[in-house]
């Protein structure tokens, strides 16, 4: 398990100069990223409010919430070191705190809660252990807080499978070659997705760590049915 999780860290470290060049060329993948954080709904433009940014990568996904909540303290964490050197450098995040830290267990390698919102996008699929990590990332909202999973799930339904290997062996696999040189983080990409909870799966593995209000909300575009935010809050 540990060796799996550190060659998935060190391919995001190899793609990382180039990888929002690639994320830039999904259709919709910046509005997709900005739903999910606008489903947060975090008022007065996130005053007074502490945001976690779980799973950062390069930052894309902590771009909306800047946008969005720009009176927060905004906190990034990932594992990926050279993810994070990328997001470090963008003008546009200089207020974002960002830590090095283990998605797994987010408390103990950098991120201090209580936080009264996390998005964690892309980053679940990626947990050896799911029920650990949501474990764990419950502890750290503070009471009624909300988070937002904006993640792939594709397996209650045969056309989202089809959907996503057609679009992952015709386009993303082919461009991450011309674009990366490698193709390994995205066909592992394609695998991850297939093994992932379906919807109903997942939203009963979130109830079992504890989260209520839990719903699913979809996405536009070719992605609608393969892509979504799971939205739940910590008990009042």
């Amino acid at each position: 398990m540990q060796r799996r999780k550190a060659q998935i860290f060190s391919a995001f470290d190899r793609v990382a100069s180039r990888y929002d060049l690639l994320s830039g060329l999904n259709p919709g993948y910046h509005k997709h990223l900005q739903w999910s954080a606008e489903r947060l709904e975090v008022e007065n433009e996130g005053e007074g409010s502490r945001i976690l940014d779980l799973c950062c990568g390069t930052g894309l996904s902590t771009e909306p919430l800047v946008r969005l909540y720009p009176k927060a303290a905004i906190t990034g964490l990932d594992l990926s070191d050279g993810m994070l050197e990328k997001a470090r450098k963008k003008e546009s995040l200089r207020s974002v705190v960002f830590s090095s830290g283990d998605g797994m267990d987010p408390a103990a390698t950098g991120a201090k809660g209580p936080f009264d919102a996390i998005l964690m996008a892309y980053g679940i699929r990626n947990m050896p252990d799911a029920d650990t990590c949501l474990a764990n990332v419950i502890r750290l909202l503070a009471p009624g807080g909300v988070i937002c999973l904006h993640e792939y799930s594709v397996n209650d339904s045969r056309w989202s499978r089809l959907v996503w290997n057609l679009v992952m062996f015709l386009i993303v696999i082919p461009l991450a070659f011309v674009t990366t040189g490698s193709t390994d983080i995205f066909r592992y990409l394609r695998r991850s997705v297939l093994e992932f909870d379906g919807k109903r799966g997942f939203e009963e593995r979130l109830g079992r760590a504890g989260f209520t209000d839990i719903e699913t909300l979809p996405i536009d575009g070719w992605q609608r049915g393969v892509l979504h935010t799971f939205r739940a809050r910590r008990p009042a």
